[in-house]
């Protein structure tokens, strides 16, 4: 495919757009180099939707404050209704939030709710929902991984038909905040919100949940947006191994997976029936080191371990060039402040002997855990780095561990894990979520006071040049000082059989269709 960098637009997204309700966030969408989609065909009604994951596993609930894998965030957009939905071309509209009107300084935010909008279990969306939604992931005791991003609100009120969000400090990026997928507006009762309800607001009705498995739904008849959910009945299942995964499109029992093994990509070239869909985005492949712990905690050490991969050869041979070369921090071209002009890290065995010897070392074992659950070709990843990191005089041995489990028994729990993100749409919103002091899924345990002091005051800064300076230095300070290794950013690599259609523009904030495959797409 190419360099990533040529085909993800620019965003050049203003202040003003969000404030006036839409916002370009970058990304395109595109056909893959085996065969193109012609203009989508007018929707229409009908079949059972079938859909492979690469993700999944047992311990899956319903619980919006614990969802962290494509399959409960499919899930999720499946059943459930937002205040806001990011489009395919990136700009916000409205879908529980009629209307949002910011005050001058964007401390306090006034979301209008649409009326009408019926649950699945009968009655309609009432302000106070929406408060019960977004309370459930704050507070003192919340433990939801959207707590860092929510926490910033100092008071949810009703007026009238509206809901008035009072910030702690001006946010300029706030609609896209309550368009995150941990916060889905659902029935409430005497201010609470049930996290084990299975209801919803949104296209389909849940029949059957089995988490790690599969979740069976049903069209919502009842849904406003009578333009979307054209599926009668939808199955997702949870498809972890690649080859299964693949085995199962290209013999019929699914419609669509996500993650295509690069590898075998082949295979779909020879049939006629498949086509490879691949969107560029975000979506970014990252190895975490628990910098609490030795030998991880020394920054010298990090440093050594970063400049020991050859990123370039696991674009080329991991991503098959579906992607690009990382620098170890997650912002990508895409988002609007991602500074091109730091440093390239590059592989460089010297240099890591440097850090090494500077830690007061002449060689250094460790761990590296890793699984396709990971993402695809996580294992294989790890043994070109341990390869490239040999000549530094750095003994990575690399540890396949269970597809099941993974992200609940290994990713925050070994103290060096394979790791993929999705990335966000905004640099406040991903350096909150896994980059901030406390936050709950920061995955390297990293604490670094001028970070978290830059990411507090670039949020509330409205002044857009020196905004760009504070994310430039969070962006080197990760770079330079963070556990995390980010050696590659990859594209989004889907694959659908003849009978799936989509609108021509498909969403790269996330993947099948920004998570929302399952309402936007249709049967030929």
């Amino acid at each position: 495919m190419g360099n990533l960098n040529k085909h993800i637009l620019q965003s050049g997204v203003s202040r003003r757009s969000i404030l006036q309700g839409a916002a370009a966030i970058g990304g395109a969408a595109v056909a893959g180099q085996f065969a193109i989609c012609p203009a989508a065909a007018q929707p229409k009604k009908g079949g059972t939707f079938r859909v492979g994951i690469a993700a999944g596993n047992t311990s899956e609930n319903y619980d919006p404050g614990t969802w962290d894998n494509v399959f409960v965030q499919v899930f999720a957009t499946s059943r459930h209704g937002y205040l806001i939905e990011i489009t395919a071309d990136g700009t916000l509209v409205g879908e529980v939030a009629e209307s949002w009107e910011p005050s001058p300084d964007a401390t306090v935010w006034t979301f209008k709710i649409r009326p009408g909008i019926e649950y699945h279990s009968g009655g309609t969306v009432k302000p106070e929902d929406v408060v019960a939604s977004i309370n459930y992931h704050r507070g003192e005791n919340s433990t939801s991984a959207a707590k860092p991003f929510v926490d910033p609100i100092k008071d949810i009120s009703v007026d009238g038909d509206s809901v008035v969000f009072t910030l702690e400090a001006g946010n300029a990026d706030f609609p896209f905040v309550v368009s995150d997928y941990h916060l889905p507006i659902m029935k409430s009762s005497d201010g609470k919100i049930d996290p084990t309800s299975s209801d919803g607001c949104g296209p389909y009705k849940v029949t059957n949940y089995q988490p790690g498995v599969i979740a069976e739904l049903t069209r919502n008849e009842n849904y406003w947006k009578t333009d979307r959910a054209h599926f009668d009945d939808v199955k997702l299942l949870t498809i972890v191994d690649p080859a299964a995964r693949q085995s199962a499109l290209l013999t019929g029992n699914v419609d669509v997976i996500d993650q295509v093994d690069l590898k075998t990509v082949g295979l779909f070239k020879r049939s006629p029936n498949v086509t490879i869909l691949s969107t560029t985005g975000t979506q970014h492949y990252t190895f975490a080191m628990d910098t609490r712990t030795a030998p991880f905690s020394d920054n010298n050490v990090r440093m050594a371990l970063k400049y020991a991969v050859d990123r370039q050869e696991l674009v080329d041979k991991i991503l098959f060039g579906y992607g690009a070369v990382g620098n170890d921090h997650p912002i990508s071209p895409s988002n609007r402040f991602f500074a091109d002009d730091l440093e390239q890290t590059t592989y460089d065995p010297d240099k890591s002997k440097y850090y090494l010897k500077q830690a007061g070392l002449d060689s250094l074992d460790v761990s590296l855990s890793a699984a396709d659950a990971a993402f695809g070709g996580a294992v294989d990843a790890a043994v070109l780095y341990s390869n490239s990191a040999s000549k530094a005089g750095i003994n990575i041995k690399p540890t396949r561990e269970p597809n099941d489990g993974y992200w609940s028994d290994v990713w925050m729990k070994k103290p060096f894990c394979a790791v993929y993100w999705g990335g966000r749409p905004t640099e406040d919103w991903m350096f909150s979520v896994a980059y901030a002091s406390g936050a709950p899924w920061n995955d390297t345990y990293w604490e670094n006071e001028r970070f978290n002091q830059l990411l507090k005051t670039a949020r509330s800064e409205l002044d857009e040049t020196k905004r760009a300076d504070m994310y430039r230095e969070m962006q080197n300070l990760v770079r330079t000082d963070g556990g995390v290794i980010i050696p590659m950013f990859a594209s989004y690599v889907m694959a659908h059989n003849e009978k799936v259609q989509h609108p021509e523009k498909v969403a790269a904030n996330w993947t099948l269709d920004g998570f929302r495959a399952v309402e936007r797409w249709w049967f030929a």
